[in-house]
């Protein structure tokens, strides 16, 4: 087969191809034998052989979107005291703002799960999300915006719940590190920027909360402009049965073909969705190494959201900081997150590292090893914070917490994503699904009930609090470095890896994606 890039699932040297000319394809095309549809060698149509630079374009547009959603979620926050003033509310309505956003996160995810998102399902989910920022922009009363930001977040949720498994479509694993940081920066970096670019918006007239939202507005249009011209499928199920039906077609229905995908798996359509809708839920009651990740990063995730909540009490309640000085105070979590992105080279290292250890391959549990190190910084930072707030401390003390917090929660994030794409190659969005659900239910509650426990507990024991749940979690990691293959040795889904694996002579890129393919194929 030529490596020649094709530009359809059909290119015009396989319209004449006949049973002979189909060495690759084993099968004999009848209906009982049909030719079984898989990854050529070198095929220019898996998502893993594109060019470097339509991936990373791609991988960027995905950064982006995340980035939007999460940009919204904190954005927010920079004009709630001019909200509440203006619309004769009380903060902690106006706050239900932040927690049914991120909790439509989740339950757009479950509606989404039931079926596969394609590019027009996404462009219709999110142009109705850019809509609902208009709601916001030009409500009379906090009961329309709230309104508008739950319906917000559920239908801006499909990047959460396919972008993930996207990124593992198309980057093989021992390349796979630098895409992984770069869409979960797009998590983390989007709630810091938020305050900052809210803070200042809102303070600047009258009407700036309102600014904000058609700032939102604008951005996300940009996000639905580029995914028009930019978003491409990268399910291998989906493209290969897309080729099987292009090629039975162009044979004039004369041979048959089946995508190995679908060759054991003759399912109706309800089965199928109702297994797509289940599953997530399946893996995080019956799979311990997506619940505690799930747990894990719900706990970074949320311990942000908190931030808040927290940062305007301490800087601006306490230390009388502007909303756009407060939003200032977040720059120390984003230093912090982009020197996570430095240890990228270092995260590649120690997994190659391991690949040439292993024989060319490398279990998921190699993953972790700067898990480590983000999860006993994350509770530093929290400590350092909790007991640097009071205002006879410099605030550029507590500020400065916030460089391993943002170290801390993005290695954990990044660390964690990568571990769940290997462990789980083929169910990864079931497996990030789970955890998106969770996070996402963790960071609505998070800020509801932490201005009573700051206002109960004071702001060192209120930021305490979190401090030591993210302690509970630091041997997490470990246990995974030092039980994962037995775990995933009792799992259905997951990826099994012998104890003392020996390498294939040679093994081609091909040939472990055939295998890969097959193995998933028969579950």
């Amino acid at each position: 087969m030529s490596s020649t890039k094709r530009t359809s699932p059909v290119s015009e040297s396989e319209t004449h191809f006949t049973t002979a000319q189909h060495p690759d394809y084993p099968g004999k095309g009848t209906v009982e034998d049909p030719f079984i549809v898989d990854w050529l060698e070198n095929d220019p149509e898996d998502p893993r052989q594109w060019t470097k630079y339509r991936r990373w374009l791609l991988t960027l547009q995905l950064s982006f979107s995340t980035w939007n959603l999460s940009f919204a979620s904190s954005s927010y926050s920079g004009g709630l005291g001019f909200m509440t003033s203006q619309l004769h509310t009380t903060r902690t309505l106006a706050d239900l703002g932040i927690s049914l956003y991120v909790l439509g996160f989740g339950v757009g995810l479950v509606i989404n799960k039931a079926y596969h998102i394609d590019r027009i399902v996404f462009m219709c989910s999110y142009t109705t999300y850019l809509f609902f920022h208009l709601g916001g922009a030009l409500a009379t009363n906090i009961q329309t915006i709230v309104v508008c930001r739950l319906l917000g977040g559920i239908a801006g949720s499909a990047p959460l719940s396919n972008a993930g498994a996207q990124v593992t479509d198309m980057w093989h694993p021992r390349e796979r590190a630098m895409a992984v940081t770069f869409y979960s920066l797009g998590t983390f970096l989007g709630p810091i920027s938020g305050p900052i670019i809210g803070g200042f918006v809102s303070q600047s007239t009258g009407n700036g909360w309102r600014i904000v939202f058609w700032i939102m507005f604008g951005l996300s249009a940009l996000v639905a402009i580029t995914s028009f011209f930019f978003l491409a499928e990268t399910y291998p199920p989906v493209l290969l049965r897309r080729r099987a039906w292009n090629l039975q077609k162009t044979s004039g229905g004369r041979l048959y073909y089946v995508s190995i995908h679908d060759r054991l798996k003759q399912t109706s359509l309800r089965d199928l969705l109702m297994s797509n809708l289940k599953r997530p839920f399946v893996f995080l009651f019956t799979e311990p190494i997506v619940t505690l990740i799930a747990l894990y990063i719900s706990v970074a995730y949320a311990t942000l959201y908190a931030q808040f909540v927290a940062f305007p009490i301490v800087f601006e309640q306490h230390r009388r900081f502007s909303p756009g000085d407060t939003g200032l105070a977040f720059l120390g979590i984003a230093l912090g997150q982009w020197i996570a992105l430095a240890t990228t080279p270092l995260q590649n290292s120690l997994y190659r590292k391991a690949m040439e250890k292993g024989g060319g391959t490398a279990v998921p549990e190699a993953r972790l090893y700067v898990a480590v190190v983000g999860g006993i910084a994350l509770p530093l930072s929290m400590f350092w914070f909790a007991w640097t707030s009071a205002p006879a401390i410099p605030a550029i003390v507590p500020i400065l917490s916030g460089i391993p917090f943002g170290l801390g929660t993005i290695l954990i994030m990044t660390t964690f994503v990568a571990f769940l794409m290997d462990a789980y190659p083929l169910y990864c969005a079931s497996a990030l699904a789970a955890n998106v659900l969770v996070r996402s239910v963790f960071a609505a509650a998070f800020p509801l009930f932490s201005p009573a426990m700051f206002q109960g507990l004071g702001d060192a024991w209120g930021s305490s609090v979190f401090a030591f749940v993210s302690l509970v979690c630091v041997p997490i990691p470990i246990l995974f470095m030092k039980y994962g293959r037995w775990l995933r040795s009792k799992s259905y889904y997951a990826l099994q890896t012998p104890a003392h694996p020996s390498p294939p002579p040679s093994p081609t890129i091909h040939s472990q994606e055939r295998n890969r393919n097959r193995e998933w194929a028969e579950k």
